[in-house]
């Protein structure tokens, strides 16, 4: 069975194109992103801009080419943070369902988390011990707790790199004063989270999306992107927060010269990383076990809306 996945979030337009073995197992056709930032000043207006969605559109139509040349034929189109967000929102989803002919599906945020947690399982292992998968995108952040047994526990947070970005008019590099309002927003999130996760009982943490891939991608010292590299690797919470730190205090010039670095991503990698360093220190802090190190997922949301096809 072939079928198709695309994740609308905040900062980016993702599509995988997949085919499906008897037992589940997917083989990537094809795997795309573009940087349309859909979400741009939504935080502040409440509402999509025509420039956010004319660059979506123009990607959905390159999508719509894909999936007729490689025939699929199943579709699932998903909608994240800024389209739960949007009071406008249904002339996106007019728009999409002219191009594509699907209509695309405004999830929540704990089906967010639900669906990154099988998909990012589902490349690094599914294991007895607690996992927490964190998707950390544009809009939101999803946190959800699982094991072999399934999904435990989900919330979904509004602590996402493009809206922090924006709300605090951050630049590169990161000033201190800006980094303080980061923190206060993450810092406020994560005491809900621990309200609502049994952070204590956290034994691995995983992490997907862009930041993350991202950082990791500093911290192992790449000078391309590398998804391979990137897919399953792990390094001690110390280098993931060093590497963080190290791509907050670069100007925009430096993270263009790193390589690997998205054009798309520039503008908010210095706010993502700063998120993504405290959220994997409040976790090793909060956890009764002794948790060490990070591992990165380049598979997520996506492979989690290939997988519910099949279902």
């Amino acid at each position: 069975m072939r079928v198709g996945a695309i994740d609308c979030g905040t900062n980016s337009i993702r599509l995988l194109i997949a085919d499906v073995a008897l037992d589940g197992t997917l083989t990537d056709v094809v795997r795309e992103m573009k940087v349309v930032r859909l979400g741009e000043g939504v935080d502040a207006t409440g509402q999509f801009s025509q420039a956010a969605l004319d660059r979506t559109f123009a990607a959905a139509r390159e999508y719509a080419h894909l999936l007729e040349e490689h025939g699929v034929t199943a579709v699932r189109f998903a909608a994240t943070s800024a389209s739960r967000d949007a009071s406008n929102r249904e002339v996106f989803i007019s728009g999409i369902q002219q191009i594509l002919g699907v209509t695309p599906e405004v999830i929540t945020g704990v089906e967010e988390a639900n669906l990154s947690f099988a998909g990012a399982v589902s490349s690094v292992g599914n294991t007895e011990e607690n996992t927490v998968v964190i998707d950390l995108g544009g809009g939101s952040t999803e946190f959800v707790m699982g094991n072999d047994n399934g999904v435990q526990q989900a919330i979904s947070m509004n602590i996402g790199c493009v809206r922090l970005t924006e709300r605090h008019s951050v630049d590169a590099p990161l000033t201190k004063a800006q980094e303080r309002l980061i923190l206060a927003d993450v810092d406020t999130a994560l005491d809900e989270v621990a309200e609502n996760l049994n952070l204590a009982e956290v034994q691995r943490i995983v992490g997907v999306a862009g930041t993350v891939t991202t950082v990791m991608a500093q911290t192992l010292g790449l000078t391309s992107y590398d998804s391979d590299a990137i897919n399953g690797s792990e390094r001690s919470i110390d280098e993931v927060m060093q590497g963080a730190q190290e791509l907050a205090s670069m100007t925009r010039n430096q993270r263009m010269a790193t390589g690997f670095m998205h054009e798309g991503r520039v503008d908010v990698i210095g706010t993502g990383a700063t998120i993504w360093s405290r959220i994997v220190d409040r976790l090793r802090a909060e956890s009764s076990h002794d948790i060490t190190s990070v591992i990165a997922s380049e598979h997520d949301i996506l492979d989690g809306l290939a997988l519910s096809l099949t279902r």
